[in-house]
């Protein structure tokens, strides 16, 4: 029998379908099951004006270990010898897409670019096909070892449909192409890849895919454990998820979701070395273990899915097209996702603040992003503990606002613990004044993006706008200053580049002393710039500010500025500032000195 010559090209083009499309060698299974599937969409389309094509439809699998062979075998619409000659003896012909074009029709049929098949000849050395065209006689046999040409001839064959008969190939220090005659690695395969095909794949008669997938069931037929027993299997993970979000969503794009928030973070969530993203899934057949491109780096701590027969594919079906259509599914996945968390926050509340001590970080890194690109949309979703000794959002702050409150105060710390003691938050807990505790070193950058709510502005408790005095407090304030300008203006030049202004303050009650910043960067923000890898030195503009209700405060100001012990008492002041703010001192050893001198 003469050996016909492929039409496509030359061996290079073949050898291109096998070693630089794929990438993965166990795709070949995937991408003939779902040849397998497409032919008998496509015996079901012709059934519907024929009534005599209609069969109890399937997808089998023949592993022979003794042979080295893997048989796939379907009852759909099958080949006559032209179109073998066609679909099969032409690199890149699709019967898929001339069969959509010529019938018009909207059936999921995603073997497009008729490079599939050559799949094969990742695993093979010879590849045999057997197909009898559906409503004909005449079977054919078409048979290839590669890029040297193919024979196509006539033989028996008693029932409608194909079968792919691969002689797989030696095993090498590559591959163990002999895994291939497994049972149990078939399973696995087609439950990782083709669980979904509409049609049962079965190996020795049993039905090894589901079939149905879990989120194109109505949620009424569907119960919590089977989402949770699906996030377990699917996802390795001993919890069930903290939350699951099901939806179809139809439109100018068509998608299905279904995702879940893990309860615990992964120990490599914050790392870079964490890698996010969704299963891809077009017409159940999955595309993309983890597609980072459906995820803002924000809500990468999801794990789920995405379905959807509407995203354009490369000729291996192993990446994706970059297009509108993967744009606007992203888009509306992240729209669908925030409002499937706002639902959460307002319907359980216990249940989302324990979401929130686990990924709320994520929240916020996506709230302070791109100079706070997503801050609007991200800052109802935002928690912060305050003096109320719970979680708040920023609407519910403002709601409980004071008479007269035009700001909306923070403190910042490593712990609740540490903010209740500053100094400077005395004043306003004396006045009724709820606070918000930043505790995190990522809040104030966050803080300081979003400005205000409802037009009222962050104010941290420590900063120079923050005295919330009133006018007979203001005046006092001002006579104090002016009754002890020359003595502050010498602590100022004691302390020349230790602080940039000595001042007096209103804001302490118990307290002598405390640091504060004219600068945009705070001192806890200055803390956390120093702690980053190549830090540039970024200072906060500090600012000593004394209490002159204090005693140690009046006994410093009643010195003369030309007095020698005013240095200590400037030093000694200023160390126990940097101590209230947890800073180190810089002089450890002249500060234990200096106390021993001051109790002698």
């Amino acid at each position: 029998m003469a050996k016909k010559q492929f039409k496509a090209e030359s061996k290079k083009l073949l050898d291109l379908m096998i070693n630089s499309i794929y990438t993965n060698r166990e795709i070949f299974l995937r991408e003939l099951i779902s040849n397998a599937s497409d032919a008998i969409d496509k015996r079901h389309y012709m059934s519907l004006t024929d009534t005599s094509l209609s069969a109890d439809f399937k997808i089998e699998l023949t592993p022979d270990a003794a042979a080295r062979t893997l048989t796939i075998t379907d009852n759909g619409c099958g080949m006559t010898q032209s179109e073998m000659e066609t679909n099969l003896g032409t690199i890149a012909k699709s019967g898929t897409s001339e069969f959509k074009a010529a019938n018009k029709t909207d059936e999921s049929l995603i073997g497009q670019f008729g490079v599939g098949f050559y799949s094969s000849f990742m695993v093979a050395d010879k590849v045999t096909v057997v197909s009898r065209k559906a409503g004909e006689e005449q079977a054919y046999k078409w048979e290839s070892t590669g890029a040297d040409g193919y024979t196509i001839s006539p033989c028996d064959s008693g029932e409608t449909g194909t079968s792919i008969t691969l002689h797989l190939k030696e095993d090498d220090e590559d591959c163990s192409y002999g895994q291939f005659t497994d049972e149990n690695a078939l399973k696995r395969l087609v439950k990782k890849y083709s669980d979904y095909i509409r049609y049962p794949i079965k190996i020795k008669d049993e039905t090894v895919n589901s079939m149905v997938p879990l989120w194109r069931k109505r949620k009424s037929e569907v119960q919590k454990e089977d989402y949770d027993r699906f996030y377990r299997e699917k996802f390795f993970d001993y919890q069930e998820p903290a939350n699951t979000f099901v939806a179809q969503v139809e439109g100018n794009i068509n998608y299905s979701m279904l995702v879940f928030v893990p309860q615990k973070a992964p120990y490599d969530f914050y790392s870079r070395d964490y890698k996010k993203g969704l299963q891809l899934y077009s017409g159940g057949v999955l595309i993309m273990e983890k597609c980072a491109d459906l995820l803002p780096d924000y809500l990468g701590f999801m794990k789920g899915l995405v379905d959807s027969p509407d995203i354009s594919l490369n000729i291996s079906r192993e990446l994706l097209q970059k297009d509108r259509q993967m744009r606007a599914i992203a888009v509306s996945l992240e729209k669908k996702l925030r409002g499937e968390l706002s639902k959460w926050l307002k319907n359980d509340r216990e249940g989302y603040e324990k979401f929130f001590d686990e990924f709320g970080n994520a929240l916020k890194m996506g709230a302070y992003d791109n100079f706070g690109e997503k801050k609007d949309e991200l800052k109802d979703l935002l928690l912060f503990k305050s003096s109320e000794n719970k979680y708040v959002t920023f609407a519910e702050y403002v709601s409980r606002l004071k008479e007269g409150q035009d700001a909306i105060y923070y403190a910042v710390g490593p712990n609740a613990d540490a903010i209740k003691a500053l100094p400077q938050v005395e004043h306003f807990a004396e006045k009724g004044y709820e606070i918000l505790y930043l505790q995190d070193g990522i809040d104030e950058f966050v803080i300081k993006l979003i400005e205000n709510y409802d037009g009222k502005k962050f104010v941290s408790v420590a900063g120079k706008d923050a005295a919330a005095l009133t006018d007979e407090e203001k005046a006092d304030l001002e006579q104090k200053t002016k009754d002890s300008d020359t003595v502050l203006k010498k602590i100022k030049e004691l302390l020349s580049g230790k602080v940039k202004d000595v001042r007096l303050t209103a804001r302490l009650k118990s307290a002598a002393v405390c640091l504060t910043s004219d600068s945009e960067i705070s001192l806890e923000m200055e803390k956390v710039l120093r702690a980053m890898p190549g830090n540039t030195g970024v200072l906060a503009d500090r600012v000593l500010e004394l209490n002159p209700a204090h005693a140690a405060v009046q006994k410093t100001l009643a010195l003369s500025p030309d007095d020698e012990t005013l240095k200590d008492h400037a030093f000694a002041l200023y160390s126990a500032a940097c101590l209230n703010e947890n800073l180190p001192i810089e002089d450890s050893a002249s500060l234990a000195s200096l106390l021993v001198k001051l109790l002698s």
